[in-house]
């Protein structure tokens, strides 16, 4: 059976299993043999990356056609309007080399098992910051962060929540989950996960923890 690891990437950390200082690399966080990547997530990124031993199984996580939902939380600069909300919902961003598809995008509280990041990230005292939950089915280089710049918030964290079904409920930073999986299965692209953030409103800045 493939087997497939969810692992809580810490920032940092870069994808790839052969060393590259001064980052950590992947084989620092998975002491098991002949699994890669389906996918990446930049070294300044953290939250959950797959990897599986199975090449048609990483095929399918990865191929667009597939439409695997993808599930961002960011902190950005600043609290976005609803225009700016509007913007990334609707799609047609242009970013240079594409236009985005439509999204989901909404304004959360800060996630309850959000860890603090090492190190910390650099605030302005003057300018708040707030959570956005936002969902893609697409995956360019840097999408998440370019979309909320281009609206004009740009993005100062970025955890990845979710890939279809899959979370990292339950996995503290930097561990991992081991599961098997049927070898024509592939994750549901409409997840319904347990630690879903709630909806925020606009009373004021989100402190960080």
């Amino acid at each position: 059976m493939p087997k497939l690891i969810l692992l809580n990437k810490p920032y940092g950390v870069i994808c790839q299993f052969s060393p590259s200082p001064p980052h950590q690399c992947l084989a620092d966080y998975v002491p098991i043999k002949d699994v890669y990547p389906a996918g990446r997530l930049d070294t300044d990124s953290e939250g959950l990356l797959l990897l599986t031993d199975n090449g048609p199984l990483q095929h399918k996580i990865t191929d667009p056609k597939h439409k695997l939902v993808k599930t961002y939380w960011v902190q950005v600069e600043g609290i976005p309007d609803d225009a700016a909300l509007q913007a990334l919902r609707a799609g047609g961003l242009d970013l240079g080399d594409f236009k985005t598809l439509p999204a989901e995008a909404r304004l959360i509280e800060q996630p309850e098992i959000v860890w603090p990041r090492l190190p910390p990230i650099r605030e302005r005292a003057a300018i708040p910051t707030s959570w956005l939950e936002i969902k893609i089915s697409e995956g360019k280089n840097r999408q998440v962060r370019r979309m909320t710049a281009k609206v004009g918030y740009p993005t100062l964290r970025l955890i990845r929540y979710a890939i279809g079904g899959y979370t990292i409920d339950g996995i503290e930073l930097g561990q991992m989950r081991t599961i098997t999986v049927a070898p024509v299965h592939v994750p549901n692209p409409n997840p319904k996960p347990a630690g879903r953030p709630k909806q925020r409103g606009r009373r004021g800045p989100n402190k960080v923890r």
